[in-house]
């Protein structure tokens, strides 16, 4: 399952090995000066939230693995079911938005930390 990794000031969404496979692209990585923010949202599955046409594997409700690409930009996602998910929006990249699944919220207070003293 993805971990959020802070290390050298850096940010990186450790994809596990079957998580590359169904999102078809490597851990996305990022300095922590182009992340603009982090929320955390109770159900992703919402047109708030979700946009944009799929490229990768999705199952609705059930898992979403891969890139949402839409009019202004793309959105890196790995969803599982309905539970709480992050929401990390950047500055710049190839995406405009990480959306996963959060298996410590840790790791997301530790995020939220280290941009704000950065």
């Amino acid at each position: 399952m993805a971990h959020l990794l802070i290390n050298e000031g850096r940010a990186r969404l450790q994809l596990s090995f079957l998580e590359v496979l169904g999102a078809i692209r490597t851990s996305p990585e990022v300095a922590l000066s182009e992340v603009e923010s982090v929320e955390v949202v109770a159900n992703p599955w919402t047109n708030q939230v979700l946009k944009g046409i799929r490229i990768g594997t999705g199952i609705p409700y059930v898992a979403l693995l891969g890139t949402m690409k839409y009019n202004k930009g793309r959105d890196f996602c790995i969803i599982f079911k309905r539970r709480p998910n992050a929401i990390v929006t950047l500055k710049g990249g190839p995406f405009k938005r990480w959306i996963f699944e959060i298996k410590d919220m840790g790791e997301i207070e530790a995020l939220s930390k280290a941009i704000y003293h950065h």
